[in-house]
């Protein structure tokens, strides 16, 4: 190994013969302004998570704003995920769902720019916190069982009843849909954060990799392969996320089984 390849090697490992990049370095809260983080810091996080918000704005209405027959790039992706989403939310809840469509298209815009935005180098993926994807997946809980109960007062209920299964079955049945109820906001925020998180981390050690000399092509080969896995899977956990939501509405809606 010439000297080169040497210090390349002494580079990315430790003294200890550790590696020298640390790939969950990249999800750590920092504030923007030096100091410690306080409840109203300005931190990383909240300024990807205002990016964000700004980017669906510029993509849903400066685009649309002075709309065309003949639409440009800006129009028509706006118009392919509205289109999308309207489909996705009409097939799932029925058309009584549609009133609903805002709400769900909102939640479907900002996780899918979030999740782009950090793929942006040295950018911040907020989506990779559980607590950004806790607020959004207890609000769906919360907004959904509260229009359950509105919509068919107790007879919300009936959604933890099989009146189809055999009697003995029904109050364990009953217990178990129960606690997969209560479940639904955790597994919903932990599969987007979990998601987001596992694939910038593998990312980061194919980077870390690319530092030594003597595996850095086949690191550099990684590193498109698993960008390329990472563009794809920010959109699928979008619409996985927008999808379930779509269910459990359906579910408030129609309670009965």
């Amino acid at each position: 190994m010439s000297d080169g390849e040497s210090l390349m090697a002494d580079d990315a490992h430790g003294e200890g013969g550790g590696l020298s990049f640390h790939p969950m370095d990249q999800f750590e809260v920092k504030s923007l302004f030096g100091g410690d983080i306080g409840m109203f810091t300005l931190t990383n996080v909240t300024l990807w998570l205002a990016l964000a918000v700004v980017a669906v704005f510029a993509l849903m209405v400066l685009t649309t704003s002075k709309r065309a027959v003949v639409p440009g790039r800006g129009q028509s992706i706006a118009e392919l995920m509205y289109g999308f989403v309207y489909k996705m939310v009409e097939d799932v809840t029925g058309k009584d769902g549609i009133k609903y469509f805002p709400y769900i298209m909102t939640l479907f815009m900002f996780i899918l720019c979030a999740n782009f935005l950090g793929l942006i180098p040295t950018s911040f993926t907020t989506t990779s916190h559980i607590a950004v994807t806790a607020v959004l997946g207890f609000g769906v809980f919360f907004a959904v069982t509260i229009l359950g109960f509105v919509k068919n007062g107790a007879g919300f209920l009936s959604l933890f009843w099989v009146s189809s299964a055999p009697l003995p079955l029904r109050p364990i049945l009953a217990l178990i849909e129960i606690i997969s109820y209560f479940v639904r906001p955790v597994s919903h925020s932990i599969r987007l954060a979990g998601n987001m998180m596992a694939g910038h981390a593998v990312l980061k050690v194919f980077a870390g990799f690319a530092q030594v000399a003597a595996i850095a092509p086949v690191a550099i080969i990684g590193v498109m392969a698993i960008y390329g896995l990472e563009v794809l899977v920010s959109a699928i956990q979008a619409y996985v996320f927008t999808i379930l939501t779509c269910v459990y509405l359906k579910d408030a809606l129609h309670p009965h089984h």
